[in-house]
């Protein structure tokens, strides 16, 4: 049996948005079960996600930390942003928001993993990056507003990650995936053996 992923769709006898915010909103839908049977199942719909974790000639991580009010703390995370506009390319997203929350830029760009943050109850798809080749941007700095204006950067070993990940230390979802899989890409075929940074995104179909 291969081990992957694969597309499917139930049938949805009925849909409704009893909410809709300033980037998701809430669906609810009615669910064709297997057995014949039809559930109602509430879901986060979510424009989808790019996040970098940008690495420099040292072996550290460019790490940004700020207030999190859902889980009332302050994590620390790498670059991340939300793909504002529907079919928006991903690597330009993601290139935008080192930018804007880091003012760096990088000559290097793989995808370093895809993930579905919460699948049980969020349709939120986010694709991590490995950024390389880092240097500074010259120029105006981006306008920081609400969370922003508290935040911290910091550029932090690899191992010294690794370490606060397994200690329970470190919580962010893209910051702990992003981690691990450079971790992993390195002891297997190594990191230019990642997918381009243009590869496809079925979850994000987007144009080149």
């Amino acid at each position: 049996m291969t081990i992957k992923d694969i597309p499917q769709e139930w049938e949805i006898r009925a849909t409704d948005t009893p909410f809709v915010g300033g980037k998701t909103s809430v669906r609810t839908d009615d669910v064709v079960m297997p057995d014949g049977s039809v559930v109602r199942r509430d879901y986060q719909v979510h424009p989808g996600s790019v996040a970098v974790l940008a690495l420099d000639d040292e072996d550290r991580v460019l790490l940004i930390r700020q207030y999190r009010h859902p889980v009332r703390q302050r994590l620390w995370e790498i670059p991340a942003g939300l793909l504002d506009v529907p079919g928006e390319n991903p690597l330009h997203a993601a290139q935008r928001e080192l930018y804007e929350e880091a003012h760096v830029k990088a000559e290097d760009w793989r995808v370093l993993t895809d993930v579905y943050t919460t699948p049980g109850g969020c349709d939120e798809a986010v694709r991590i990056f490995l950024a390389r080749g880092l240097s500074a941007v010259e120029g105006e700095r981006f306008a920081a507003e609400h969370e922003e204006t508290d935040m911290e950067h910091a550029r932090v070993p690899v191992d010294d990650l690794v370490r606060g990940v397994l200690a329970g230390e470190l919580h962010n979802n893209c910051l702990v995936v992003g981690v691990l899989s450079l971790v992993a890409a390195r002891q297997g075929d190594g990191l230019d053996a990642l997918r381009p940074a243009e590869a496809p995104w079925p979850a994000r179909p987007f144009a080149s």
